[in-house]
C-alpha cells in the first residue's frame, strides 16, 4: 500500500551553503530496510524537481536508522544570498515527508510501540 513517509519517519532539514541538508530517520527499526530501499538519490530528485538543480547526495546511517541526503544547488546560493523564502531549506524535511512509498500492510499492523495502559 502507498504511504507518505510521515506514518513511518521524522525529518529534519537544513543547508550547508547552497545545498539543503535533509535528515530522513525510521520511527521503528522494521521502517529502515524499506526506507533505505525505496528513497533512493533519484527519487529524492525527482521529488524535488524545479527547487534542486544538482545532484543529490545520499549517506546511510544504520545505527541511526536513518539516510541523509544532500541536495546541491537547491537553496538559490545560500541564506546570506538568495532571496528564497525558505534560503536555508528548513522546510524540506517536512516536503520529504509527503514523499509516497509502498509499505507492506503486514509491516504497519507489527508496532514496536507499546500499547497504552487503560486504568
Amino acid at each position: 500500500m502507498k504511504v507518505q513517509l510521515l506514518k513511518i519517519c521524522h525529518a529534519r532539514s537544513g543547508d550547508k551553503g547552497d545545498a539543503a541538508n535533509v535528515g530522513l530517520i525510521a520511527r521503528e527499526e522494521k521502517f529502515y530496510p524499506l526506507i533505505k530501499k525505496e528513497v533512493t538519490r533519484s527519487r529524492v530528485k525527482q521529488h524535488f524537481k524545479g527547487i534542486c538543480f544538482g545532484p543529490v547526495e545520499r549517506f546511510e546511517l544504520p545505527n541511526l536508522w536513518a539516510l541523509n541526503f544532500l541536495l546541491h544547488n537547491t537553496l538559490g546560493g545560500g541564506g546570506t544570498v538568495s532571496l528564497k523564502q525558505d534560503a536555508q531549506g528548513k522546510t524540506l524535511g517536512a516536503a520529504l515527508l509527503r514523499m509516497e512509498i509502498d509499505v507492506p500492510p503486514a509491516l504497519l499492523k507489527q508496532s514496536a510501540r507499546p500499547k497504552p495502559v487503560k486504568k
